[in-house]
């Protein structure tokens, strides 16, 4: 049995509760309230831009997306944007902040299946404070052993969070919605990756998927599908 000590780790947003659907709703929100300045597509192509710009200062998350989207804003505007318009972007943010957790099909009776038999992590990169909220709202929180809220998920960061839980690269399962996150990161440090794609993808996330890891690399079309795999990968 290869996996005798397997770990497994879980995304959060869009791979156990709903995440890019909340920004999508509120970036249909902003391009009405910027109509009369600039069409839909503009909007988007300016905000992304000023928010890939302001990644490194801000970090993932809904705080760094309304700054951005305040920036983009009087960027699109040429500075005419209203003091009642910008308070309305605040609101948005707000609103965004306060959103309920609302779990993805198969997550919660899965994990309750997984977790008397393997070590769960929870591994998600965002704005601290946020993701606690998430976390302690999802009603998740018992079933992982460890939860980590990283600033980025690349190599680097697996691999200090490896070294911290002295897990061996062999025996690790990442489960997530982003391939340039999620999974990657993971194959590229030998470990084994299960992908289950979100229907929206925001475009900092979206990456070609790979070939060459057929053994190690699954799609899923949700969170039911895990266990399964995890019963192949025991039994390989």
């Amino acid at each position: 049995m290869p996996f005798p000590d397997l770990t497994i780790g879980f995304d959060a947003d869009d791979t156990l509760w709903h995440n890019e659907v909340i920004f999508e709703q509120t970036h249909e929100r902003y391009r009405a309230l910027l109509a009369n300045y600039h069409d839909a597509a503009t909007v988007d192509r300016i905000l992304l831009e000023i928010e890939i710009r302001n990644l490194e200062l801000y970090g993932y998350g809904i705080k760094g997306f309304t700054l951005s989207a305040i920036e983009a804003a009087i960027e699109l505007t040429e500075g005419r944007i209203s003091p009642a318009e910008i308070k309305q972007l605040l609101e948005l943010g707000r609103e965004m902040l306060a959103h309920p957790v609302n779990l993805l099909e198969g997550v919660a009776e899965t994990l309750t299946s997984l977790s008397p038999e393997h070590r769960l992590l929870l591994i998600t990169k965002g704005d601290l404070r946020d993701q606690e909220r998430k976390v302690g709202k999802s009603g998740l929180a018992d079933h992982f052993r460890h939860i980590e809220i990283v600033s980025e998920k690349d190599t680097v960061t697996y691999q200090r969070l490896f070294r911290r839980h002295a897990i061996d690269p062999r025996q690790f399962l990442m489960v997530g919605n982003s391939l340039k996150s999620d999974i990657l990161p993971v194959l590229e440090l030998g470990g084994t990756g299960a992908y289950i794609p979100y229907h929206l993808t925001w475009a900092m996330e979206r990456a070609s998927e790979p070939v060459g890891y057929e053994n190690r690399l699954f799609k899923l079309k949700t969170m039911r599908e895990l266990p399964p795999v995890i019963a192949q990968l025991a039994h390989r």
